[in-house]
C-alpha cells in the first residue's frame, strides 16, 4: 500500500475518493498476486483505510459561482435601441412597408394624371412613386411618356419639369382662350342665386357653407365656388363647433359695392318683407 502524500508545506492533502478507490483496487490486485486471501489481511487494510479517511479531510465539492447581487439603482435591461437593430430590419412596433410593384402602363398613366391634377405645386418623382407604390425609375419613365403623349397630340395640357418637380400647365397656344374666359367671366353678371348667397355671407360673416345652405334652403357649393373664383368671398378660418370652413367677403367685394367698410352696409330690417307678405306666401310658416 502506498504511503501518505503530503503537500509542499507538509500538510495533508484533501482525500480524493477516486484516488482512494484506485488505491484499494491496486492493494487488492497485489494481494491476489501474492495469493493473500486471508480475510484478516483485508480487515487490516480496511482498518488502515478507515484511519486514513478519519485523519485526512474529505475533498469538498467545488462551490458554485456566486450570483452577483442586483443593484437597486441599476436600470433593467431594455429593448434594443434603433442602433442595435440591424439596418433594414422592420421594427416590431411598425408594420412592414408594402412592397413595391411594377404597374401596367394604364395604371401608371392614370395614377400619374390623377395625382398631378390634384397637386397645386410641382411634385417630385419620389413623392409620386411613394403614392403609387412603384419604383421611382418607373415613375420617371412614365412622366416622360406622359409629357411626350401630350405634345404629340397637341393636347390643351402640357407636362413640365419645374425645378425638382413636375406640374401640369395649359399649353401656350391656348392662352388666348383661357384669358378670354377669365376676363369675360369676371365681367358677367352674377346670378340671382349667387347674389342671394353673397348677401347672406355679407350680413352673417364669418359663416359656414352649411349655415348659408340652411338659411337659403338649398345647396350652395356651386355658387360658393363662383364667388370664390370671382374673388368676392374667401375662407377665413374654421368653425370650432362643426369644423367647417368659415367664409367672409373680401376687400374686392367692398370695392365693387363702393363701400369703405362692412359698417356701411345698408340696414337689413328695411329690406325685409312685411310679415303679412311672408304669411301670404308661406301660410304654413
Amino acid at each position: 500500500m502506498s504511503g501518505e502524500q503530503a503537500g509542499p508545506d507538509g500538510d495533508r492533502l484533501p482525500i480524493s475518493w477516486d484516488a482512494l478507490a484506485a488505491e484499494l483496487a491496486a492493494t487488492r490486485q497485489e494481494a491476489e498476486r501474492r495469493n493473500e486471501h486471508d480475510p484478516g489481511t483485508w480487515d487490516a487494510v480496511a482498518a488502515e483505510l478507515a484511519a486514513r479517511v478519519a485523519e485526512r479531510p474529505v475533498e469538498a465539492p467545488p462551490e458554485p459561482a456566486p450570483v452577483p447581487a442586483e443593484d437597486p439603482d441599476e436600470e433593467p435591461p431594455q429593448d434594443p435601441t434603433p442602433a442595435d437593430v440591424p439596418a433594414g430590419a422592420p421594427s416590431a412596433a411598425e408594420p412592414a412597408e408594402e412592397p413595391l410593384k411594377l404597374l401596367t402602363p394604364e395604371e401608371l398613366q392614370g395614377g400619374l394624371e390623377a395625382l398631378l391634377f390634384v397637386m397645386d405645386d410641382p411634385v417630385d418623382e419620389q413623392t409620386l412613386a411613394a403614392a403609387l407604390r412603384c419604383p421611382v425609375e418607373q415613375v420617371r419613365t412614365g412622366l416622360a411618356a406622359l409629357a411626350e403623349g401630350y405634345d404629340q397630340r397637341r393636347a390643351g395640357l402640357t407636362l413640365r419639369r419645374v425645378g425638382e418637380g413636375w406640374r401640369l400647365y395649359t399649353r401656350d397656344e391656348h392662352a388666348a382662350v383661357v384669358q378670354r374666359y377669365l376676363v369675360d367671366g369676371q365681367r358677367s353678371r352674377l346670378t340671382q342665386a349667387a347674389l342671394e348667397t353673397l348677401a347672406v355671407i355679407a350680413y352673417r360673416q364669418p359663416v359656414t357653407r352649411a349655415r348659408v345652405s340652411a338659411i337659403r334652403g338649398v345647396g350652395v357649393d356651386g355658387v360658393m365656388r363662383t364667388l370664390i373664383t370671382r374673388g368676392l368671398v374667401h375662407e377665413v378660418g374654421t368653425d370650432p363647433d362643426s369644423g367647417g370652413g368659415l367664409y367672409a367677403t373680401t376687400p374686392l367685394f367692398l370695392e365693387r359695392l363702393g363701400l369703405s367698410s362692412l359698417e356701411d352696409l345698408p340696414e337689413l330690417a328695411p329690406l325685409l318683407p312685411e310679415t303679412s307678405t311672408v304669411l301670404d306666401e308661406h301660410p304654413d310658416a
